[in-house]
């Protein structure tokens, strides 16, 4: 079975390496970032199969860059999170093609059925 690379993209630390950590232990590939720009710079987003995004990120925020993705012709489903849940936000990015707009902190069992939509696998036990 191939790898299924997702990537990571989250300014706390503390949160982007326990949410690779529970995606490694699910078996995925992992790849992580402390901003927008590093992803964007990582010659990553062509391999990535699905992006779990802050919607808060110094510098490029999560909107934007969705929006950056978009427009290069990249539609990865992408799962945002955010501490500070905004309504208007939501709307806008799930009209804009995000799988689910998860509150922190977050739950693992949300991520993963979110994983799984984004990804197209059954849901696991």
């Amino acid at each position: 079975m191939p790898e299924i690379n997702v990537a990571i993209v989250e300014d706390d630390e503390s949160v982007r390496e326990s949410t690779g950590h529970l995606l490694r232990l699910l078996g995925y590939a992992t790849a992580a970032f402390a901003s927008a720009e590093d992803f964007l710079n990582s010659g990553r987003v062509r391999d990535t199969a699905c992006l779990i995004s802050d919607v808060r990120l110094p510098g490029i925020s999560g909107v934007e860059l969705q929006s950056r993705l978009i427009l290069d012709g990249h539609h990865i489903p992408i799962v945002f999170v955010s501490a500070f849940p905004d309504e208007a936000v939501r709307a806008r990015v799930l009209k804009n093609g995000a799988i689910c707009y998860l509150p922190k902190p977050l739950q693992e069992q949300s991520l993963i059925a979110c994983l799984d939509h984004a990804l197209k696998r059954p849901p696991q036990p």
